[in-house]
């Protein structure tokens, strides 16, 4: 808080008088003011004593931004020439307020964008001061959804609570009958913008009462929803966990047949260095790619990628199947799959099958993608380490696996193809060598 002094650098100064009647403090809210998106929210600001500004200049502008005005009064009118575009139509100070020096703003249709520190600064002839004000936007999402996922070996039934469009993260518990806690899975968070998505699995066993919560809490703000199973449910157990491990069985050696099986179509992948883009560094076996601070000076040539930071395979295919494996682990963020051999170098381009590229994608260390035209989120228990891309041209099929885990990704299927596809790498922005490991295509064995 500053007084007798500019608040602002492109105020002049002032020369103020001696009298202590034309001196008068700010005051503004004791602590963060949270509000709900969409609703309207009063920023508390007014003048100790409480003195007319009917005559005084009152600005509210915002903290750490470019363009800082939200509302002006002044020579006794509003004047909001230069107001934030966003903030139009839904700023006013209370007019009838002014006389007995109630100088607070009513900010109406609360968005997310308005999170942040607000400054109210009042101005006589001889004197100012000012407040600042916090203000938090939150959002209470939908209410939980139960759903049975199926059994445990220990005769538990697995059950998982969802709720979507929370902000900030909201905390979930799962609670028996008497409202004890019981011990859960960590909680599963995406964050799609703005908004908090969650997700917390349990394990129940078959009790007196077979009654469970969930609940979700933010804040002042609980909400849940209640299960109640039926004894029989766990009865059948027994008879289900058998099915279930023989039908595991069956499908992870399925798996292990289906990943042997690609092995036999592995192909050796080396990387295009005349085409890769100038700020990729390949290694000299031409296996690895990874990106640089700066862009190198390589020789001109019209195919090389000016775009995205990407690299193609040399191998090309148009016709067949084939099967490569790439290491990814250690890295927060990348691009993997296929391209055709006439995808945009040039132009920024959405990576998707009709640009002509099929990839899935890790971003922001936890967030994994299938890039289809719309793309898809995929939930996974952990960060694949590596990953195995098999192509069947003739079927028009591009597939993706978990080789460590044993365990399949995302299929893009029924595709069209017309054209010879390569291997198409990605290793993302090296923020601050934040994520500067390399892309690292395996070898092929000799045994396979």
């Amino acid at each position: 808080m500053s007084r007798g002094k500019d608040a602002r650098s492109s105020f002049q100064t002032f020369i103020f008088g001696p009298e202590a009647g034309n001196q008068f403090q700010v005051v503004g809210p004791d602590g963060p003011l949270v509000v709900g998106a969409g609703e309207d929210v009063i920023l508390p600001c007014s003048l100790k004593p409480n003195i007319s500004a009917v005559d005084m200049r009152v600005e509210w502008f915002r903290l750490h931004t470019s363009d800082s005005l939200v509302h002006l009064y002044k020579d006794g009118v509003d004047n909001n020439k230069k107001q934030i575009q966003s903030y139009r139509g839904r700023t006013s100070l209370f007019k009838e307020e002014l006389q007995k020096g109630n100088t607070s703003l009513k900010l109406s249709r609360v968005k997310f964008s308005d999170e942040g520190k607000y400054k109210c600064l009042i101005q006589s002839e001889s004197w100012h001061d000012d407040i600042t004000a916090q203000v938090s936007i939150e959002a209470v999402g939908t209410y939980p959804v139960i759903s049975m996922e199926g059994y445990s070996i220990n005769g538990g039934l697995s059950l998982m609570c969802e709720s979507n469009n929370w902000r900030p993260e909201p905390e979930v518990v799962w609670l028996d009958s008497d409202g004890n806690v019981l011990p859960a899975e960590d909680t599963e968070t995406l964050r799609d913008t703005e908004r908090f998505h969650v997700k917390k699995r349990v394990t129940v066993q078959d009790s007196n009462t077979n009654r469970f919560y969930c609940r979700v809490i933010l804040r002042d703000h609980l909400i849940e929803t209640e299960i109640v199973i039926s004894s029989a449910v766990f009865h059948t157990w027994r008879a289900h966990v058998i099915w279930i491990s023989v039908l595991f069985s069956v499908i992870t050696m399925g798996l292990v047949i289906m990943i042997c099986f690609l092995l036999r179509m592995k192909v050796d992948v080396t990387l295009e260095t005349d085409t890769a883009h100038p700020n990729l560094i390949l290694s000299d076996d031409e296996k690895q790619v990874r990106h640089g601070d700066t862009r190198q000076d390589l020789p001109d040539n019209p195919e090389r990628f000016n775009n995205w930071f990407c690299a193609l395979g040399k191998e090309g295919f148009s016709s067949g199947r084939f099967y490569y494996e790439v290491q990814v682990g250690g890295k927060t963020d990348w691009y993997l799959g296929v391209a055709t051999e006439s995808v945009n170098r040039t132009e920024y381009v959405t990576r998707c099958p009709k640009n002509g590229i099929w990839t899935v994608c890790l971003r922001n260390e936890n967030k994994c993608e299938a890039c289809a035209d719309s793309p898809v989120l995929l939930s996974l228990k952990q960060k694949p380490q590596k990953v195995g891309v098999f192509v069947d041209y003739e079927e028009g099929e591009v597939s993706f696996y978990d080789v460590e885990a044993i365990s399949h990704l995302y299929s893009f299927a029924d595709q069209t193809f017309t054209e010879r596809l390569c291997p198409y790498f990605c290793p993302y922005y090296n923020y601050e060598s934040k994520i500067s490991g390399p892309l690292i295509i395996t070898p092929v064995s000799r045994t396979e």
